[in-house]
């Protein structure tokens, strides 16, 4: 009985450990720019979006690898699903959100109905599918994805690929942000995109194992498709309006509660899935 309480206990200590370097992260962000109030050329610009942007995606993506301690999936393996995300976001995701459908002109500044529904259709099915897609038309029928839970683990690397994309892309298009601001936005940003991808790679991991009916995996990319319009919902609108910043900070909040309690449930479901095969 020491044995499973022992690994369960230090599972939880490396988990707090994980929520507190990515607190740290930000402070240190913060505590940088007061201190630095650092003046960005273009190419500077890029590159401190892209370190702050492995950061969060970086700590993240242990969270999740960390949990499959069964049989820990091939690095490489992850390592391309990672690459494979970043490329489906830079090469199919950002140009048609931000291209075709130009969703930064309108999206924003429509009823809190259309942003939803905006939101869900075009934001959240676009970056769902193309999860879900990378994962079922690579290692779906791979020696690797041997149980149910390496659908949170792959479908989880896509979306760290995608997050580093989608962070990088919002600090230069941005053309410079307010690095604290930025940073919690990023570590947001990485935690939604990991717990949303979670939620397809856990219908996806049920579906390779167990008899399910033709509604499962559509069940599944509409639930993360619409958990992705609500984050954005409460990230966005919530942080516009006569508050200014404390209401930036309420919306950041409560997107953070939505993405940890998603994160909470997919933790619940692989701990349960390493009981159920012996994972003591």
């Amino acid at each position: 009985m020491s044995g499973p309480w022992r690994q369960r206990s230090s599972l939880w200590q490396a988990d707090i450990a994980s929520i507190v370097l990515l607190i740290l992260f930000v402070l240190a962000i913060f505590g940088l720019e007061a201190w630095l109030q650092p003046q960005f050329t273009p190419t500077t610009l890029v590159l401190t979006g892209i370190v702050m942007a492995l950061v969060p995606a970086i700590v993240w993506l242990a969270f999740f690898y960390r949990r499959d301690r069964l049989e820990p999936e091939p690095k490489h393996l992850v390592v391309q699903m990672v690459i494979l995300g970043g490329l489906l976001a830079s090469a199919v995701g950002i140009p048609l959100v931000e291209g075709v459908f130009d969703v930064p002109a309108w999206l924003s500044s429509s009823p809190a109905w259309a942003q939803l529904l905006g939101g869900f259709f075009i934001v959240g099915m676009i970056q769902e599918f193309l999860k879900y897609a990378a994962v079922r038309f690579s290692v779906y029928y791979a020696d690797d994805f041997d149980e149910s839970i390496d659908g949170i683990i792959y479908t989880t690397a896509v979306a760290v690929g995608f997050a580093v994309v989608l962070n990088i892309n919002f600090v230069v298009s941005s053309g410079g942000v307010d690095l604290g601001s930025g940073a919690i936005r990023m570590v947001l940003t990485t935690l939604a995109q990991a717990s949303f991808a979670g939620i397809v790679g856990y219908f996806l991991g049920r579906m390779k194992f167990e008899k399910r009916p033709l509604w499962w995996m559509p069940l599944g990319l509409i639930t993360a498709a619409g958990l992705n319009s609500l984050f954005v919902f409460l990230r966005g609108t919530l942080s516009q309006g006569s508050l200014g910043a404390v209401n930036n900070w309420v919306g950041l909040a409560l997107a953070a509660v939505l993405a940890g309690v998603i994160t909470w449930f997919l933790s619940r479901s692989i701990q349960h899935d390493l009981a159920v095969h012996g994972g003591s």
